[in-house]
């Protein structure tokens, strides 16, 4: 067979495409690779350890988190539900089905401090701003 003859041969023959189940779709969006999902997943680690943290510190009434719920004056019983869903949330964004859930969590608790922040502790929101920026981050980074 001359060379002529197979690539004539070769412009009639239809070209072979790849199956449609392995390229994207509108529907099935593509998985981020190792390489994307790493600084979402090292964010939501940190965030959970610093959650937990926070958490214990108010559920085992550290005198610092005593006086500064004292002053916002809804009663030690909101400390201990703040320190709740702080740990529940922490524990929440690093299991893959339930992060969205945990990073809604902590993103509701840290808006209420930040409103604590202004209208009852009167300082400012610094970290519950930085945490909450921090809780959207990695829920974005990991596509929630």
């Amino acid at each position: 067979m001359t060379e002529h003859a197979a690539t004539k041969r070769s412009a009639s023959q239809p070209a072979v495409s790849q199956p449609a189940a392995s390229q994207p779709t509108a529907s099935q969006p593509s998985k981020p690779n190792l390489l994307q999902a790493i600084p979402g997943w090292l964010l939501s680690a940190l965030l959970a350890l610093i959650f937990l943290a926070a958490g214990s510190m108010k559920l085992i009434s550290r005198p610092a988190m005593v006086q500064e719920f004292a002053q916002v004056g809804l009663g030690q019983w909101f400390r201990y539900f703040t320190g709740l869903l702080e740990v529940a949330g922490a524990i929440c964004i690093v299991v893959p089905p339930l992060s969205r859930w945990g990073a809604l969590l902590l993103a509701t608790v840290m808006s209420g401090a930040v409103v604590a922040h202004l209208m009852a502790l009167h300082t400012p929101p610094t970290l519950p701003a930085i945490l909450l920026v921090l809780v959207l981050a990695a829920a974005w980074l990991r596509r929630l």
